[in-house]
């Protein structure tokens, strides 16, 4: 007979909370992971912002930025979501990529939040070349800092 699985008490990835045998009131921890599931099923944040909003719905989640103040103070880069009227943060993972609904723009993950700026077009000019190669290494970095280039970070 092969040994029993020694579960952890949070999964992998996320940081989910995890029953265990005999758990008292499971419920809050089945809960709490839904919640979370739900928050990170559609990668969507409301807004990237350094400071709590004074109002904020339930489900309502946030991208931390620096320097964060107030409740998100020490957790710059996670993703902050409300549930059940407090934080709750969730450190982001390697590859994630969420939508800023706020600012209109993806969001790339990998060891720090990026995002691709928009590079300026050409506008003419006595050499056209040189303005369309400016362009387009711009646009190449502003790809690669998406992680749209394999090997590129």
């Amino acid at each position: 007979m092969a040994d029993p699985i020694a579960f952890p008490s949070t999964t992998p990835n996320y940081s989910l909370p995890l029953l265990f045998t005999g758990q008292a009131q499971k419920e809050f921890s089945l809960n709490q992971s839904l919640t979370l599931i739900d928050a990170l099923l559609t990668p969507s944040v409301n807004a990237s912002t350094d400071t709590p909003p004074p109002t904020a719905n339930e489900g309502e989640s946030f991208r931390v930025s620096a320097p964060a103040t107030g409740d998100w103070t020490n957790h710059e880069d996670e993703i902050a979501i409300r549930i059940g009227g407090a934080w709750q943060f969730v450190q982001p993972v390697t590859g994630m990529t969420l939508y800023d609904q706020a600012d209109a723009a993806y969001w790339h993950y990998n060891s720090t939040w990026k995002s691709a700026a928009e590079p300026a077009a050409p506008t003419g000019g006595s050499v056209v070349d040189i303005e369309a190669r400016t362009a387009l290494a711009e646009l190449i970095q502003a790809l690669r800092n998406l992680g749209i280039f394999a090997g590129q970070s």
